[in-house]
């Protein structure tokens, strides 16, 4: 199993360190465009190898697409971040011509491959991918979801103040601070509703603060975050891999589910060797069907702005 991740910084190189130290590939290759960089994090990361007991092979590479030739799933964080202040969708008009370029160099040196992409606005990048490369709809993946359920299930412990590993939930919509839905209805602790333990107003609170998660790193770090969005794609790849037929919260291209067509959005998917393997459609109730709705919309207002 061979994974590239193109754009070596925080990111990407969480990434790759995540799938490094679960051992389930043979090689990973980090490219960037920056001189000397890719190889110097690929150099620090082998440099691990023998204490964190891996045998994954890291290579770095400047811009040489040669190198991720016969990749079987390939990662996409290429970009600039956002900055304080600054929302996804303002980051467009930079990111679009980063991601299409990359895309179709990446395809070019393997065509079989599966992309994840991370890049922000995350799902308007990943219809963009949609629309330009020719791949089939499951080899396309946006990463979105599968973090922004991580911050959920944060939040969620916190407030019940349980042991991370005893929740479970979802969010779907826009990978945005507004376009998220947190379906706080389904959260579960250990198989009982959340609404067994916590009051309406304090999932309120849950569901807002999963929303500006990334807004509240941000403004935390001077920078986005890197270690969970790392360990998102991460899961994601394992999941091809190996196989594994997980259920993510991820950016699939829609023709009719959910009511929704010709868009990339947030929605629980089975992940696996063949990628995005199926669409899982879940019975919302009339709230979060218009929250969904809305979401679709702001995603489809930003996916106007590409020049396609």
């Amino acid at each position: 199993m061979k994974v590239t991740v193109v754009g070596a910084g925080a990111v990407g190189a969480s990434c790759a360190e995540y799938v490094a130290i679960k051992n389930f590939a043979s090689e990973v290759v980090l490219l960037d465009i920056k001189e000397g960089y890719a190889e110097g994090k690929a150099m620090d990361l082998m440099q691990t190898a023998s204490l964190n007991s891996f045998d994954t092979k890291i290579t770095g590479s400047t811009n040489d697409y040669s190198k991720t030739a016969g990749s079987d799933v390939a990662v996409i964080t290429s970009g600039i971040p956002r900055k304080p202040g600054m929302t996804r969708e303002e980051l467009i008009g930079i990111n679009a011509g980063i991601v299409k370029e990359v895309a179709s160099n990446l395809i070019k040196h393997s065509p079989d491959v599966t992309l994840i992409v991370v890049s922000n606005p995350m799902d308007t990048m990943t219809y963009l991918v949609h629309k330009t490369t020719g791949l089939p709809k499951n080899k396309i993946i946006g990463m979105g979801g599968a973090l922004d359920s991580a911050r959920f299930k944060y939040r969620l412990a916190e407030a019940l103040e349980a042991p991370i590993s005893d929740v479970d939930g979802m969010v779907i919509g826009g990978h945005s601070d507004t376009g998220m839905v947190p379906l706080t209805r389904l959260a579960t602790r250990n198989s009982v509703p959340v609404s067994a333990f916590l009051s309406e107003e304090r999932l309120n609170q849950v569901s807002e603060d999963t929303k500006v998660g990334g807004a509240t790193l941000t403004k935390l770090l001077g920078t986005s975050a890197w270690y969970a969005p790392g360990a998102a794609v991460s899961a994601l790849v394992q999941a091809i891999a190996c196989d594994q037929k997980k259920i993510f919260p991820c950016s699939a291209f829609l023709e009719g589910e959910y009511g929704l067509n010709d868009i990339s959005i947030g929605v629980p998917a089975i992940i696996g060797k063949d990628g995005l393997e199926k669409i899982v459609e879940i019975q919302l109730d009339d709230a979060e069907k218009a929250k969904i709705k809305e979401s679709a919309e702001g995603v489809k207002k930003t996916n106007g702005l590409l020049e396609l």
